[in-house]
């Protein structure tokens, strides 16, 4: 690793355990109470990996022998890594402990022979936004969630096919493929992105599903379901429901592109029917971040999210 003048010469860089639970907690509890609190405390034990070598590290700083951050990496593809849970402690920020887990993980992938490192941020998170330019990144692109609702009954204008060819040759020629640089939803880790290949079409046509519109003149848009997970429905939530469900199902879709609104009508309606198919409640479809996909979805009678992620990239290949 190499030296850091801007940090604070005590900060130690370790991998984190689970024994260090405790520690993470109480450092990251209090994160975020306005938006639902930080996600750390809730899936610590699962996030983290068992034991080393098996494409992921989980980094913990300390200052004399105090937890004082957290940030894990995950290698996506051969060359693509992913790098997700960085948090400072209040007490630490400002003394260069993100510096330092930036290095250590960015040594870490190249040592796995990433040439890119990736991150999503939230909108809204101006302070990691900054702390992201700052330690080097990039942006590269901006996208939000559609929620289509599942529904076994939905009907589009345009038929909608599992041709994984034609699901990747619509893809390649896309707007949206340009305008997410090439990235959609990793279905190997929740709420991470990477390139796209023929090889994943043709895997998930057969693994989960793999949506593709036909219009009348030919290829007009396409999806894939990239995971359905189980959720742990929160207080609000539960007040609301009319059952006594703990839990709700979501349906992921890594990417949604279409040609136009009748295009997009057709991929929604066949989402909600395949989400319908996998008894999900909710669903959430990766769209570019542009004037024309953000007004499209709720144009086709579809919600979107409140606000849009960015997803910024490092060049790994440089000291």
């Amino acid at each position: 690793m190499s030296p850091d003048s801007n940090a604070d010469p005590s900060i130690e860089i370790r991998r984190a355990t689970h024994d260090d639970y405790d520690a993470v907690v109480d450092f990251t509890s209090d994160i975020w109470p306005d938006r639902g609190g930080d996600y750390i405390p809730r899936v610590y034990h699962d996030w983290l990996e068992d034991e080393p070598g098996r494409g992921k590290k989980t980094f913990l700083a300390e200052v004399d022998g105090e937890a004082a951050g957290i940030l894990q990496g995950v290698m996506l593809s051969p060359d693509e890594a992913w790098f997700q849970g960085m948090r400072v402690a209040a007490d630490y920020r400002r003394r260069g402990v993100a510096r330092r887990l930036n290095e250590a993980a960015f040594e870490w992938a190249r040592e796995q022979e990433a040439t890119v490192g990736r991150v999503m941020v939230f909108s809204w998170n101006a302070a990691s936004l900054g702390a992201a330019r700052a330690s080097g990144y990039d942006p590269i692109t901006e996208f939000r969630f559609a929620h289509p609702e599942p529904d076994s009954t939905a009907e589009g204008p345009s038929r909608v096919s599992s041709d994984p060819a034609a699901a990747w040759r619509y893809w390649t020629h896309s707007d949206a493929r340009e305008r997410l640089n090439g990235l959609g939803l990793a279905p190997e880790e929740s709420w991470a992105v990477r390139e796209l290949t023929r090889d994943d079409f043709d895997r998930l046509a057969e693994e989960t599903a793999v949506l593709t519109v036909e219009g009348e003149d030919g290829l007009a848009g396409t999806a894939y379901r990239s995971r359905t997970y189980d959720r742990e429905i929160d207080d609000d939530d539960a007040a609301a429901a009319s059952d006594d469900a703990t839990t709700e199902t979501w349906a992921e879709y890594g990417v949604g592109a279409w040609e136009d609104v009748d295009a997009a009508r057709s991929l929604f309606a066949a989402i909600g029917r395949d989400a319908a198919e996998r008894g999900a409640d909710e669903t959430r479809v990766l769209i570019p971040e542009t004037a024309r996909y953000v007004t499209d979805a709720p144009y086709a009678g579809v919600g979107i999210s409140e606000e849009p992620d960015f997803v910024l990239g490092i060049d790994l290949t440089g000291e």
